[in-house]
């Protein structure tokens, strides 16, 4: 028996060179995947290290222990000398951060992380790449990835803004590679002072940890008790270098594990697709084997034996595939890394760790899919009766009509369920959970339609044959009449790309759906023509800048806004004048006409959060300064700037509102000329003034949101790929069914070009099929989401890119001619007599 299915191998290698491609392809995304994850765990690993590298002691001031104290929280000088003079310690720094407006190379001001620099070499967390660093109180050192952005060099001044937007200028020494950590995780700008620099921005702000270096012959654990006993426990956590990795390491795998598990989730994708291929495939290989199979009974072979040998070729098959796919999968995560570098300026160092835990991922799910894609078609292959071998092979069409009474209700069920999560999903007030229950019964749907796959392909095929019938004539009715010769295989083989194309088009729906709503906010939130916003997020606009706005000669009209941030809100501040012209919120309850000073106009979905209404009295309490009590007089919907408004009288009655505006909206005069340079004529020399306007805004989130659909198009394509890679693979196989039918038609007349087409048609219909009951799957369940996703607050309306659709099933017609390409030139040169003689 051995010896058989070695024979029958090497007979059939050919047939299986596209179903091991399509799982090879699905197993390399999952290797690449988990490759990728190790190899982010591992640089991280080695980046986070870098803050507690050297590091033997760690205090930090306990952010619970000074909630009754007046003082600023921190390590004062006295803490820091003492720990200094504690025996065992040769060298102790404090460790902070604190955000300063730094001046670019464009005279405009950018948020930037200042830390101190250790003056002991041991505990600096940063690796110096160019130049040297600071050590002097007017020099300063930056990261790379700053230096570039903000485009400075080495030699050149740099400008911080203090307190009151004063100038600091320092000469730039050196830059710096910093490791990974909470600000560069955050992609935020990084610079490095001397500690005497660092403290002159802010003197009162004491440092919130110090580290400190062991003396030789000291353990970790004695500098620890010796510092303990020097500072005391009281407001203190005190840590050995140990502790301080062990702690710092625990972030990593949260860190990494999210996006790790979003490439799973679409390599799992991939491979239920693979799976319909290989099940796909087995089919019609045991179908084709039937007297090959019968005539094994025949000569002694058992079920069991005939049910092995099936399975064995799975084996192989998905063995090497799986050796394929491994190796495909390491250049996957490669590619990957190269793919995350560029966003960081083509920084960072490709690695490809290979753990034991892969490589058997790899083989399991390579060879599990494939065996357990084969089960099926293999016990099928044991029903065949040994009297079949005496018969000429049976149209597998035979099949079509014993669609089962389970396969019917098991859709119906689906169905059912699929129907009630969605209609309980769109119900629900949260909009997480709404998405997530409304997605679940989305893609019970879509098994429900899997599952009808059979029934669905008569119809659909009729529909979308009707076109290449009337205009292709002989070619295209063969090509229908084969298409839906058999409803099984042609669903399994359609079914790969629906699934892919209902994805694609689903994303695609809510993406556009979200990016239009999110531009009729945009303009419906900013009828001004500019809007001044603040570089820095912690400082507000000088008052003044308003003034020399609305004395420029092109502008009509200026309304500058403040912030007021509450306990459990955050509020806006706007001229009375403003509302309704360049502040357009909707009413829903009360009136804005009784806004007035003391009073309030809050959000509905504030309002329901905080359970107010209209006539009840809220308190706004800030962060510095006494709580204020204020009227609710109106419910507003459609104002996304915040939880509420209120007039920039009241807004004053709070400190931070008082500092200086949070934003300037500047409407331009009808018919103004050159508008924009007379408004920059202004800002410009402000370093903290940044100019904006709706279209710029828009233009900025289409472009954010392009780049994540291009990203997800990106992954689902592979699932795509691989069922293109079935559709060539059924294809082909059928080719080899039908050597004696195609001869038989080109002995009665049809030549060998109308022989491609028709089996080019074909390939088209199957793939049409698939992408047209994935478009309409995809665009029902984006308005599904769509639903889900709308509020009281906000309405997402259903938007369909009928260009990016379009461009969707030209690719899959291209893709499919292409996948028929081979196929149809083997038919066309197998010559007639051969062909007739086929067994």
């Amino acid at each position: 028996m051995l010896r058989t299915i070695i024979a029958g191998l090497k007979a059939r290698t050919a047939r299986l060179v596209l179903s091991s491609v399509a799982i090879a392809l699905g197993v390399a995304f999952v290797t690449g995947t988990l490759v990728l994850g190790d190899a982010m765990n591992a640089s991280l690993r080695d980046e986070f290290a870098k803050d507690a590298r050297n590091v033997d002691v760690s205090v930090t001031v306990d952010g619970g222990s000074s909630e009754e104290s007046t003082e600023i929280p921190g390590i004062t000088p006295e803490t820091l000398a003492k720990i200094r003079q504690a025996p065992g310690v040769a060298g102790a720094d404090p460790r902070d951060s604190q955000t300063v407006p730094l001046v670019a190379a464009n005279g405009k001001a950018k948020p930037a992380f200042a830390v101190p620099l250790a003056s002991t070499e041991k505990l600096r967390e940063f690796d110096l790449a160019e130049g040297r660093y600071p050590t002097k109180a007017d020099e300063i050192a930056v990261d790379k990835r700053t230096a570039a952005t903000a485009k400075l060099t080495i030699g050149q001044p740099v400008v911080l803004l203090g307190k009151e937007d004063q100038r600091h200028t320092y000469t730039l020494v050196g830059t710096y590679q910093q490791g990974t950590n909470q600000l560069s995780l955050g992609g935020f700008d990084h610079i490095g002072l001397t500690p005497d620099a660092f403290q002159a921005l802010e003197p009162e702000r004491p440092p919130y940890q110090v580290v400190a270096t062991a003396a030789p012959g000291f353990t970790q654990q004695q500098v620890v008790d010796n510092v303990r006993k020097a500072i005391g426990d009281n407001g203190f956590r005190i840590q050995s270098g140990e502790e301080l990795t062990k702690e710092t390491l625990e972030r990593v795998e949260a860190r990494s594990g999210e996006f790790t598990t979003l490439l799973l989730a679409f390599a799992i994708i991939a491979l239920v697709v693979a799976a319909m291929v290989i099940y796909n495939t087995f089919t019609i290989l045991v179908a084709q084997r039937t007297r090959e199979l019968a005539l094994m009974r025949c000569v002694g072979a058992s079920r069991g034996q005939v049910f092995r040998s099936v399975l064995a070729e799975a084996l192989v098959m998905g063995l090497t595939a799986s050796v394929i796919g491994l190796l495909g999968g390491i250049g996957v995560s490669a590619l990957l890394q190269r793919v995350m570098f560029s966003f960081n300026d083509g920084e960072g160092t490709v690695t490809l760790p290979l753990t034991v835990t892969t490589v058997v991922a790899a083989f399991a799910v390579g060879t599990l899919v494939t065996v357990l894609a084969a089960v099926l078609p293999a016990r099928k292959a044991t029903r065949v009766a040994p009297v079949a071998a005496l018969r000429s092979q049976p149209d597998s069409g035979e099949e079509v009509s014993r669609t089962g009474v389970v396969r019917v209700l098991t859709a119906v069920l689906l169905g059912v369920i699929g129907v009630g999560a969605v209609v309980f999903g769109m119900g629900m007030d949260d909009e997480e959970a709404a998405m997530f229950t409304s997605g679940a019964g989305t893609m019970a749907l879509l098994g429900a339609v899997l599952v009808l796959g059979p029934l669905l392909v008569g119809p659909v095929n009729r529909v979308l044959g009707a076109l290449p019938r009337a205009l292709l004539g002989v070619p295209a009715k063969l090509a229908s009449a084969n298409a839906g010769r058999n409803p099984k295989r042609t669903a399994a083989t359609t079914a790969a790309l629906m699934i892919g194309v209902t994805i694609v088009s689903l994303v695609t729906v809510v993406a556009n759906s979200a990016k239009e709503t999110a531009n009729a906010e945009i303009d419906e939130r900013m009828p001004a023509d500019y809007t001044v916003t603040s570089a820095v997020y912690d400082r507000p606009l000088p008052k003044e800048l308003a003034e020399q706005l609305a004395a420029v000669p092109e502008v009509a009209k200026v309304a500058p806004t403040t912030v007021v941030f509450g306990e459990r809100g955050y509020f806006t501040g706007v001229p009375r004048d403003a509302i309704g012209n360049l502040f357009r919120p909707t009413v829903t309850s009360g009136s804005l006409d009784d806004l007035g000073d003391g009073t309030i106009a809050v959000n509905a979905d504030y309002a329901k959060r905080a359970n107010v209404s209209v006539g009840s009295v809220l308190s706004i309490k800030p962060g510095k300064g006494e709580a204020q009590e204020l009227k609710v007089v109106a419910v507003v919907e459609g104002q996304r700037l915040s939880d509420g408004i209120m007039t920039m009288e009241t807004s004053l009655r709070f400190e931070q509102a008082a500092a200086g505006y949070d934003s300037i909206l500047v409407k331009l005069k009808d018919g103004a000329v050159n508008g924009r340079a007379a408004v920059e004529k202004v800002t410009d020399p402000s370093p903290l003034a940044l100019l904006d306007s709706a279209a710029e805004t828009k233009e900025q989130l289409n472009q954010q949101l392009n780049q994540v659909l291009a990203f997800i198009w990106a992954l689902i394509g592979l699932a795509v790929v691989i069922a293109l890679f079935g559709i060539a693979n059924t294809l082909t196989l059928s080719v080899l069914e039908r050597t004696r039918e195609s001869a038989l038609l080109r002995a009665l007349g049809l030549t060998r070009g109308q022989l491609r087409l028709m089996l080019v048609v074909e390939s088209v219909l199957m793939a049409l099929m698939g992408a047209a009951i994935g478009l309409l799957l995809g665009i029902g369940f984006g308005w599904v989401l769509t639903e889900a996703l709308s509020n009281d607050t906000i309405s997402v309306d259903l938007v369909v890119p009928f260009g990016q659709i379009g461009v969707m099933l030209a690719g899959a017609v291209v893709a499919a001619i292409l996948a028929a390409a081979l196929p149809a030139r083997r038919a066309a040169r197998t010559s007639v007599v051969a062909g007739m003689a086929e067994a």
